[in-house]
């Protein structure tokens, strides 16, 4: 048996899969603790806001007062950075001795898959340890039997949204993120290492690189996790999306997912280097029906995406132009019947 180091490569595999055994798990369909069931209960959650004032939030550390670039650290961020402290160095181990373990043998998880799982596994891990555990509703069982090739999509308004769309996402699936993460200590070599997609948005060669690498792991069979708005809202609210990403799934020929990730934005805000607040009865994740990509130009298929996004984003969220129309549309908690559900893998 090969061995990595003086451990076997069984032995190696037992503790990155035995490490996540005594984690919460990702939510089933029977689960009470969890998920919101009723539509009210999900029509109050969206009505509510989180978002503290920087009076609130109380700073204890306060990094370039500038307003336009002002970081913050209250108390319980302390608590947050020891928490991530402590893990990266578990983390870091882990992804180095699963890397090695493929050096070793280029057999040997040729998707990444296991490199991943540490990832996912310290994301549960720092959610736990900071009482952020989302809760969950919409399509979480067919999360949990595995999508096959699609498209997931996703709002994005905090660095919270990564560790949030791991706790549901565990059949293996490739990010497309920004060039700059490479540099991010742990994230950097966990994007890298796990052979997710890396685009530079200012170079056209990286950009079209981008679409051939996503394209390859659909026809592998490999799901890819974006955020259509290119980056993350400042202010939490709904941005436009950037042109050329549902090209992907028509020329592949899979499905989109969409999924509203609620109040990221309020637990941990632009201008916070760690969460200011527990995430636990706020943050919140909902996945939508499939959306049949074929015969439908990318054009519709945004604008298909944006209404499954606003049917449940919290008001504080939506668009300025969104939440001062109509408020009726605020009752609305899921997407239109256009969105024409896909059976999984198709």
């Amino acid at each position: 048996m090969r061995q990595v180091g003086k451990l076997p490569i069984a032995t190696v595999l037992f503790y990155v899969f035995q490490a996540d055994a005594f984690l919460p798990q990702r939510p089933t369909v029977s689960s009470s603790i969890t998920r919101i069931h009723s539509v009210v209960e999900q029509d109050d959650h969206r009505k509510h806001s989180y978002f503290l004032s920087l009076e609130e939030i109380n700073p204890i550390i306060t990094l370039n007062k500038d307003k336009s670039s002002i970081k913050v650290v209250n108390a319980f961020g302390l608590w947050c950075a020891v928490v991530s402290l402590t893990l990266a160095p578990i983390w870091t181990l882990a992804m180095s001795m699963v890397k090695m373990a493929h050096n070793m043998n280029e057999d040997f998880d040729p998707q990444r898959a296991i490199y991943d799982k540490t990832g996912k596994i310290w994301a549960k891990s720092w959610l736990a340890l900071t009482n952020s555990i989302p809760t969950y509703s919409g399509e979480i069982e067919s999360l949990r039997q595995g999508q096959g090739p699609c498209l997931y999509v996703a709002n994005h308004a905090s660095w919270l949204d990564i560790p949030i769309l791991c706790t549901v996402l565990d059949p293996v699936f490739k990010f497309i993120a920004k060039g700059e993460l490479k540099n991010v200590p742990c994230i950097g070599q966990q994007l890298t290492g796990g052979d997710h997609i890396i685009i530079d948005r200012e170079d056209k060669r990286s950009q079209l690189r981008t679409f051939k690498d996503g394209l390859n792991w659909l026809k592998n069979g490999v799901p890819i996790m974006a955020f259509p708005e290119g980056k993350r809202s400042q202010d939490g609210r709904l941005m436009d999306f950037k042109g050329g990403l549902f090209s992907m799934a028509t020329k592949a020929g899979v499905p989109i997912i969409p999924i509203t990730i609620s109040h990221a934005h309020a637990v941990m805000p632009s201008v916070s280097l760690f969460p200011v607040q527990p995430g636990r009865g706020k943050l919140h994740l909902h996945v939508h029906p499939a959306i049949d990509s074929a015969g439908r130009t990318e054009a519709e298929l945004q604008e298909l995406v944006k209404a499954a996004f606003l049917s449940q984003l919290p008001e504080d969220q939506l668009p300025l132009n969104a939440a001062s129309s109509d408020q009726t549309s605020s009752s609305v908690v899921d997407v239109p019947a256009a969105l024409k559900p896909v059976e999984a893998g198709n």
